[in-house]
């Protein structure tokens, strides 16, 4: 009986054994999560700019599991902040580096040229680096349709646009939406406020009432907060002022006012870029994708709305994204009188340098940012 006892012990034993070896192989076979930062300009909030770069890293991480590990800063400033930023999270073991604000590309550039084997990705921009690309969006895409809808809307004839900083991101928005709305109104004006900032709710607050007060009954955006819906719907009883919200559905901060909004999808391109890095095939090409590619889009348009007008803005959308619909072509005269397209239509190069106004937008750009 002992011998049959010292078997089985035995047996057990090496049994154990066994399984810790698999269980130790199997360890040892499964690569570590690949360590994504993300970089914010603002607070994430409730909508914004910086929201929706925060459901894409959700999303990211929904799809791809265990395979990354993520963290997150916000409110970090352009500049020096985002700079240490960024090298805190390389030491922080960071394979990859989202960094989602205009101002961060100079200071990304330089963390990248220290850090050779991270992947950084930049919003917008128009430098790069062996180990940096850029991305973005054809936001002027859904812009030209809000500005469609702005026109079918209007009782005044005028909208009001509350500008963050004059860089051709925005000034092609201000542009294609203007074309837009004289697509559906001829006559149509669009007045231009400047902040000098991205997110700063009581500027942008102020610069949506003094639109008001100069008699646009529709507003649109290029800002991080909720604060030009929310004075939308502040005004919505007594002047019955609409809003295209940008870049999230704001139905939530503008119930009434809400006409449509313009929004981004970043979660798709996260989680391909990450994945290219896992698979050791990321290579920094630059993307620019428009409402076929799933970045950007025109949602939430009013129920209310007349079915003609919103069956109108859906052919619209469908002939943007077939091609036969785009908004820098045919004759483009700016809002000083010049001629700056005969025929055809802008090139993606002209589009990205684009630094003039087209007619109809009261207003100017800023020779600097």
């Amino acid at each position: 009986m002992l011998k049959n006892l010292i078997r089985g012990s035995a047996r057990a034993l090496f049994a154990s054994l066994g399984a810790i070896a698999f269980t130790a192989s199997l360890s040892a076979a499964e690569p570590p999560p690949l360590v994504v930062g993300f970089v914010y300009v603002s607070p994430i909030g409730e909508a914004g700019w910086t929201y929706q770069h925060e459901l894409g890293r959700r999303e990211m991480e929904r799809a791809l599991g265990p395979r990354v590990r993520t963290i997150a800063v916000e409110g970090v400033a352009e500049g020096a902040d985002s700079e240490r930023v960024m090298r805190d999270l390389v030491r922080q073991g960071a394979g990859l580096v989202f960094a989602t604000s205009f101002g961060y590309l100079e200071p990304a550039l330089r963390v990248a040229a220290e850090a050779p084997a991270v992947k950084f990705e930049h919003a917008g921009g128009y430098k790069s680096a062996p180990n940096l690309a850029t991305y973005d969006a054809r936001y002027y895409e859904a812009r030209w349709l809000a500005g469609f809808l702005a026109g079918k809307a209007t009782a005044t004839g005028t909208a009001g646009y509350v500008a963050g900083f004059a860089i051709p991101e925005v000034v092609q928005g201000i542009d294609a939406f203007t074309l837009g709305m004289r697509a559906a109104r001829p006559n149509a004006q669009v007045r231009v406020l400047w902040l000098g900032t991205w997110f700063d709710p009581a500027k942008e607050r102020e610069a949506a009432q003094s639109l008001i007060d100069q008699g646009a009954d529709v507003l649109t955006h290029h800002s991080g907060s909720t604060a030009v819906a929310q004075a939308a719907q502040a005004s919505f009883r007594t002047k019955h002022v609409r809003v295209i919200s940008y870049p999230s559905d704001m139905r939530a901060f503008a119930p009434d006012a809400q006409l449509a909004a313009i929004v981004h999808r970043w979660g798709g391109f996260y989680t391909r870029t990450a994945e290219s890095v896992i698979a050791g095939r990321w290579t920094p090409v630059p993307v620019w994708g428009g409402i076929a590619g799933g970045m950007v889009d025109i949602a939430a348009i009013d129920p209310a709305l007349p079915a003609a007008v919103r069956a109108a803005t859906q052919e619209r959308r469908a002939a943007i994204v077939a091609g036969r619909l785009r908004p820098f072509s045919g004759r483009l005269v700016d809002n000083a009188g010049r001629v700056r397209l005969a025929a055809g239509r802008l090139d993606d190069v002209a589009i990205k340098s684009m630094n003039w106004f087209v007619e109809g937008v009261v207003g100017s750009v800023p020779t600097s940012r």
